[in-house]
């Protein structure tokens, strides 16, 4: 089976996303949970946060954990993802869905925060160059930019231990086999940078204080504040 699209592949694997989510992240809860709670103790309380391909809304899930009273706006190309995250959030009404392409369009209303979660990383360098950049003008002072994702080692030998390690790990987290050939497919689209030239492409794009906050094989955090201040 040949997929050429993102809006396809996430389409088809919506409604076991999350389930498997757990078993393709080895360091799932502080990926996602302890690096949030970390920088919810940080941060002033966002009034509007915007999740870039947010799929089923799991990134904002833990956001909303810190912080219930805040708007939230999901962004997704993929339109049955968005459907398992409107389940999720179904008794709120301060959750609003955008079917879109953020790399194209970013939501046109204010914004305190943008996060993100293994999204970025399919993207090509130039365009998350320019993505940066319209995150960078979107935001306030004091606004913030965090990127949960999967990057590169930057070289070529340790991108080896890295791939090598996470799919030695996927053969015995319970995955199916059709679970791993679509990731496998997946991961054709993946166009991974190395941590350290995404963080020299967000300082490029303006951000003065940017930070890798938790980095565990594939997995890292990055967090860019839009600050006078050097």
């Amino acid at each position: 089976m040949e997929i050429d699209t993102i809006e396809e592949q996430f389409n088809i694997v919506a409604k076991e996303y999350d389930v498997n989510r757990k078993k393709f992240i080895p360091c799932f809860e502080e990926f996602y949970d302890n690096t949030t709670k970390f920088i919810a103790s940080s941060i002033t309380y966002p009034m509007t946060v915007v999740d870039l391909g947010a799929g089923t809304g799991l990134l904002s899930y833990f956001w909303y954990k810190y912080f219930p009273k805040s708007k939230y706006v999901l962004v997704d190309i993929a339109e049955e993802m968005l459907k398992i995250a409107k389940e999720r959030f179904a008794s709120l009404d301060n959750v609003s869905y955008v079917i879109e392409d953020y790399s194209q369009i970013l939501p046109t209303n204010e914004v305190d925060v943008f996060i993100s979660a293994l999204s970025i990383h399919h993207l090509r360098n130039r365009e998350k160059k320019d993505l940066f950049k319209r995150i960078y003008d979107k935001l306030p002072i004091g606004g913030i930019f965090v990127n949960y994702d999967q990057f590169c080692a930057g070289t070529k030998m340790l991108d080896g231990w890295f791939d090598t390690y996470w799919e030695n790990g996927l053969q015995n987290s319970g995955l199916t086999a059709n679970d791993i050939e679509l990731w496998r497919d997946r991961r054709k689209l993946d166009k991974e940078c190395s941590v350290e030239q995404e963080v020299e492409m967000l300082a490029s794009s303006g951000f003065k204080q940017v930070k890798c906050l938790y980095s565990c094989g594939k997995f890292s955090v990055i967090v860019a504040i839009k600050t006078d201040a050097v």
